[in-house]
């Protein structure tokens, strides 16, 4: 808190003024410092920019509950510094008329609209209306007139009116009691609806208030972070959180299906932001944040590999976990235009009992379509590799696939899968075709840690037996054998649920599910 030294003349104190900062701890680091301006006020260490800003409002609210009210008497604590809040230096030199204060004594708060410090002050409330973004939290009451009645008054002379006018070519101050206007309230500005958030105009009608204003805000929120001049990786990625909630509220009040797209591309935003901001700090936020080097470092490619598995589930031409593997590794070869290149190897390498047999029923009912005979591509190498078609992967009319992403993406969805179904202890172990599809199956269904499930609790048998169809018998033995080649750590079957551990060493290989 900071006061300014009246002069003899005033007898007025100057109004009270509190600044709260936020500034980095220091290089290299994300820690920031929470300091105050008050001597009393202690600094304060926060481990991110998020928390800081958190603590320094709090800090801040605490003064103010703090206070009795502004002070009718106070002097524009505003005009002690020049009024350089609301008045450019240039301007005041222009200036044919000198800026008065007026009005009744308020109490402010003015925010820097980067989020790096907040001031309280009190000053008079035409410096507030002035100020840009001042907010007005209190104000002062219209101080009383002594009256007769007061026992006080006899003993001491009587005081000049300060409330009329003052003249210098007047011996004394009008004296009597002199109508005053009562000061304006402070205006309090209104939004105009409608707002805009990404692209999207908010309607002034929408309900709740609260979604509505939310929506209007993020949008002035992320119009201010495109002027930052440097980027807040971790504002940004609160930012797209708060979007994800709102877009996603919004979709349940209207019912618009794009809108609930957006929300879940915001939430993928969010993701993204999040763990790029990890890998640059080199810090976690828990377990489930992990910024570990994964094959698939981008949530969006995890839901990627996910749709992949579900597509293949409903779409195998044939039964069995054995057709269901190698309808998978086609898929992912041919993805996005419907044709690709395979040699002998891709397939040799799955662990197939009959991988020309499997290749040849493939064909023969429509869903795959060689240039040759299965035995051609199973001797190709990759200075001959054999072009294949898939026509149901192939674009429609529109340009349209089923599947979201493009060529890039699809080649490292491809390159992981290739990476899991090939490990090494796997290949050590000769694990047969249903012992890899579960792996992979294993790998999309985990937490951020290795705990089976989306949330460490396990995975239910009806899922994992859609991408991976085996009996509950056979599925007791695979699981065996992913224990004997390293793969889990610890696994519990049950009637309903698969619980368990990934090794360490197959982690980086793993899709997490988001909770």
């Amino acid at each position: 808190m900071t006061r300014a030294a009246a002069n003899g003349l005033d007898e007025r104190v100057w109004g009270r003024r509190w600044t709260v900062r936020l500034d980095a701890a220091g290089r290299g680091s994300a820690a920031v410092r929470v300091s105050c301006s008050r001597p009393s006020c202690a600094e304060q260490r926060l481990p991110s920019a998020a928390a800081g800003r958190a603590a320094a409002v709090d800090h801040l609210k605490a003064h103010l509950r703090a206070l009795a009210g502004p002070r009718a008497g106070a002097y524009c604590a505003c005009r002690a510094e020049d009024c350089h809040t609301h008045l450019r230096p240039a301007g005041r030199e222009s200036r044919t008329e000198v800026w008065r204060c007026g009005g009744a004594i308020v109490l402010v708060v003015v925010t820097d609209r980067e989020g790096r410090w907040w001031q309280a002050l009190e000053c008079c409330s035409r410096c507030a209306a002035a100020t840009p973004g001042a907010k007005v939290i209190a104000t002062a009451p219209t101080p009383a007139v002594p009256t007769s009645a007061d026992p006080a008054a006899g003993d001491r002379p009587p005081a000049a009116d300060t409330s009329a006018p003052q003249f210098s070519d007047l011996s004394s101050p009008v004296s009597g009691p002199v109508d005053v206007p009562a000061p304006r309230a402070a205006t309090v500005r209104q939004r105009r609806f409608p707002g805009k958030i990404a692209q999207r105009t908010v309607p002034g009608t929408l309900r709740p208030v609260e979604l509505r204003d939310e929506l209007a805000e993020l949008g002035d929120l992320f119009r201010a972070y495109q002027q930052r001049p440097e980027p807040d990786l971790e504002l940004l990625a609160e930012l797209h959180a708060r979007k994800a909630r709102a877009f996603a509220s919004w979709a349940d009040v209207t019912g618009d299906i794009s809108v609930r797209q957006d929300a879940r591309r915001a939430e993928q935003a969010a993701a993204a932001v999040r763990l790029q901001h990890q890998q640059r700090t080199g810090l976690t936020a828990g377990i489930e944040e992990s910024a570990m080097a994964r094959l698939l470092p981008v949530p969006s490619q995890w839901e990627y590999v996910r749709s992949v598995l579900s597509y293949a589930a409903e779409h195998a031409p044939l039964p069995g976990p054995e057709a269901r593997l190698l309808t998978l590794m086609l898929t992912l070869r041919v993805a996005c235009v419907g044709t690709g290149n395979l040699v002998g190897q891709d397939v040799t390498g799955l662990g197939l009992a009959d991988p020309e047999g499997l290749l040849g029923e493939l064909a023969g009912c429509g869903w795959l379509v060689l240039p040759g005979t299965a035995g051609d591509l199973l001797a190709s190498q990759s200075e001959n590799p054999t072009s294949l078609t898939v026509p149901s992967l192939a674009p429609r009319e529109d340009g349209e696939g089923p599947f979201a992403f493009g060529k890039k993406t699809r080649s490292k969805l491809s390159g992981w899968a290739q990476k899991v179904v090939a490990d090494k202890k796997l290949r050590k172990t000769k694990a047969t075709a249903p012992v890899r599809l579960l792996a992979l199956a294993l790998a999309a269904q985990t937490r951020a840690d290795g705990r089976l499930g989306p949330g460490g609790e396990g995975i239910a048998l009806e899922d994992l037996t859609t991408w991976c169809p085996v009996g509950p018998g056979d599925l007791q033995q695979l699981v065996g054998r992913l224990v004997a080649a390293d793969w889990l750590a610890e696994a519990d079957l049950t009637a309903t649920c698969l619980t368990g551990q990934l090794t360490e060493r197959v982690l980086p290989l793993t899709c997490p599910r988001p909770r």
